[in-house]
């Protein structure tokens, strides 16, 4: 029997999430427009990405831990969409352009800047996931909804 990542399904699971997730990234990077010689588009479409994943994954693990639903909205919106709307490897291009083109300390700050509130974003997605689950299985918030 052939492992799960070298099945069908799961790759197109995983590359219909990355066309989308891919699309997605494109049309807000032609829409947020730069703040002088900064490129924030990559920046911001990263710190959104990581707060997505971090809801996602919690989300998904609280919903489904090892179902087959779990598992396929973790292939479909966690690899796929997240791994193709977020682009790391755009944010180091930006940040050498930004060396190259004579703005080192911007460069810096935006490169560190967004990996740290990209890691805060993920903490807040968990955490924004875990307190829904939380209310939503909370007696009396099911009993103020029923009323």
């Amino acid at each position: 029997m052939r492992p799960q990542y070298l099945r069908w399904g799961p790759i197109g699971l995983v590359a219909l999430g990355g066309g989308a997730g891919a699309a997605s990234r494109e049309g807000l990077s032609l829409v947020i427009p730069n703040l002088g010689e900064v490129p924030v588009a990559i920046p911001i479409i990263n710190v959104v990405g990581a707060f997505l994943l971090g809801y996602l994954y919690e989300a998904v693990t609280r919903f489904d831990r090892s179902g087959p639903t779990g598992k396929n909205l973790k292939l479909l919106l966690g690899t796929g969409f997240c791994g193709g709307f977020t682009t790391y490897s755009s944010l180091a291009t930006d940040t050498a352009v930004l060396f190259r083109d004579g703005f080192p300390w911007t460069a810096i700050i935006y490169a560190l800047g967004t990996v740290i509130v990209g890691a805060c974003a993920t903490w807040a997605g968990i955490a924004a996931a875990s307190g829904l689950h939380a209310r939503g299985s909370d007696p009396q918030h099911k009993q103020e909804d029923a009323s």
